[in-house]
């Protein structure tokens, strides 16, 4: 097992090296320095000079402009049940077991909260997040320990960002990560596979096909041309050149 995760990082560790030695065409170098990618079930995130991480409760604030000698900016109460949080521009996406929390990071050091978005449909649920342009997708998993009965991806409209609004919803059985290239959207579903979907209509997703090289995928972080898939075995790399059409690269599971 020792040898299998050492083989799994040294998997990863070869294709960030690939990965960031470009950057992509939306930016993710902010201020000329480089923003961590992390995937959407991450606990903590760097943007530029500081990193964001997340506890059950609390968003806690470092600079690490110094990175040998971190500092503890702030520690600021969220709410209940924090999971992930995920960043987009100048804000935080931070899901819990009730409701998305959104923050703004106009003033880095400061995050303040802007509002929160809840689904009508499933009172309570595990919800990993993601953002693009003036939409935000959840996942909102209801099974075992979250309750429920439906899970769904929910689409909600930010476009007023003080006032969230959930415009969309696709069935699922039971998902977890998820992550975007353009206007493809990844969704790991846990019994189903890696789903794709078409969002070129924001709010109305539609199934293009499903992978299935895992028995359980768990995330995904969509770089450049490469998407990366954590699963419960290892991990897998797909081209996606092609955004709708994922090719196996290669895998350790």
């Amino acid at each position: 097992m020792l040898k299998k995760i050492k083989l799994i990082c040294c998997f990863v560790l070869i294709a960030f090296s690939f990965l960031y030695c470009s950057k992509d065409s939306s930016g993710n170098f902010a201020g000329g320095a480089p923003s961590g990618q992390g995937g959407s079930l991450a606990r903590f995130a760097i943007v530029n000079d500081y990193m964001y991480a997340v506890d059950k409760e609390n968003l806690s604030v470092f600079s690490i402009s110094n990175p040998a000698n971190p500092q503890l900016l702030r520690t600021i109460k969220v709410g209940f049940e924090i999971e992930t949080i995920f960043p987009f521009k100048d804000r935080l996406f931070i899901g819990s077991t009730s409701v998305v929390h959104i923050f703004s990071i106009a003033d880095p050091s400061k995050p303040a909260k802007l509002s929160q978005a809840i689904s009508p449909t499933v009172l309570r649920r595990c919800d990993p997040v993601v953002a693009k342009d003036n939409v935000a997708y959840a996942t909102l998993r209801v099974n075992g320990a979250c309750g429920g009965v439906q899970s769904i991806l929910a689409c909600y409209d930010i476009s007023d960002i003080a006032n969230p609004v959930q415009k969309g919803t696709f069935n699922v059985s039971e998902p977890y990560g998820l992550g975007y290239k353009e206007d493809v959207l990844y969704v790991c579903d846990k019994y189903v596979g890696l789903r794709v979907f078409d969002i070129s209509n924001a709010f109305s997703p539609v199934l293009i096909k499903t992978m299935r090289e895992s028995d359980w995928y768990i995330d995904v972080i969509p770089y450049n041309d490469v998407l990366i898939c954590w699963t419960a075995t290892g991990a897998i790399l797909y081209d996606i050149t092609d955004n709708r059409n994922p090719v196996l690269l290669s895998s350790i599971q």
